[in-house]
């Protein structure tokens, strides 16, 4: 189309054909951006203050809530943006730096979901040694492992980005930037670009679970040659806001695959609304499910609103 030209930025799209709306359209997502960083804030500031929670289990629930703080407030600028304020133009460098983020912290919050399940497999399986195989310093190199693994291994596909000349379009199809979704426009050899993410995906999304899954089943074994049923209650009952939170994450990135893989013929607000789900219902229902279901997070969010 211009076979020469590049852009030093992309036009973000909020909802095609509902731009009349878009200000109506921003409250919802107003009060679910609010409701994430006071959910996601609050644990933070519990699981910092409270000395009982001062444990691997509510250690690793600050890096979730940290992660989804993160993701949440990559998203959340552009978001409200073009839903305020009609603002599409974002530059190169900004669009490639959130596309960078967000991706890298979907990786690392799939990480942190791994995490988890091994503490509670270890506290089930091996109760006693709980503390001496989940040390502090030990808690800390798997959050530094997340971390690595998801900041750098989404370096190889977005680095390019930076190189490539843009000359399909300079629109996006979303109010965030996306690496698939910026590929698209590029004018280069993107076969690496189109590949590697299958892999990335394949080595980190579906490992995990899979892993995540295997835990469980052997969790389940332990948790059956309990003879005590109070015991057994009692151990299932602490892994179930986990559980929760798993099939959360999990449940809308399938949806979210499924609906770009099969979803050719569905109307493009759909993929829209699910690409939303994806990025803000985790986030949203993480500090709701650990508050509903965990006591010690409620105890102190009773002390926290009491003494306060």
């Amino acid at each position: 189309m211009w076979p020469n030209s590049s852009f030093n930025a992309f036009l973000l799209t909020g909802f095609p054909d509902l731009e009349a709306a878009h200000h109506w359209i921003s409250t919802p997502f107003f009060f679910v951006y609010l409701s994430v960083l006071f959910g996601n804030g609050t644990l933070l500031f519990l699981i910092k203050e409270y000395h009982t929670l001062h444990e691997p289990m509510y250690y690793f629930l600050a890096m979730l809530a940290a992660t989804d703080l993160g993701l949440t407030l990559s998203t959340m600028p552009t978001v409200l943006g073009v839903l305020w304020l009609d603002h599409r133009e974002i530059g190169n460098v900004a669009c490639f730096s959130q596309a960078y983020l967000i991706h890298s912290l979907s990786f690392v919050e799939s990480g942190v979901l791994l995490a988890m399940s091994y503490d509670r497999f270890i506290a089930i399986r091996n109760p006693l040694r709980y503390t001496s195989i989940l040390t502090n310093n030990r808690v800390v190199k798997i959050g530094l492992g997340v971390l690595m693994r998801g900041f750098v291994s989404v370096v190889p596909p977005i680095l390019p980005l930076y190189f490539f000349p843009y000359c399909h379009s300079s629109v996006l199809s979303h109010a965030f930037c996306l690496h698939q979704d910026v590929i698209k426009l590029a004018c280069a050899d993107t076969t690496f670009n189109r590949l590697y993410p299958v892999v990335l995906v394949v080595l980190i999304f579906v490992l995990d679970s899979l892993i995540i899954l295997i835990s469980y089943v052997l969790i389940l074994k332990s948790v059956l040659s309990i003879a005590s049923k109070e015991e057994r209650v009692k151990a299932l009952n602490t892994c179930v806001s986990h559980i929760c939170c798993v099939l959360v994450f999990y449940v809308t990135v399938i949806g979210l695959s499924l609906i770009h893989r099969f979803g050719k013929q569905v109307p493009h607000i759909v993929h829209l609304v699910m690409s939303y789900v994806y990025f803000l219902f985790p986030p949203l229902m993480n500090p709701i499910i650990y508050s509903a279901k965990t006591k010690q997070i409620q105890s102190g969010i009773l002390r926290l609103f009491t003494t306060h």
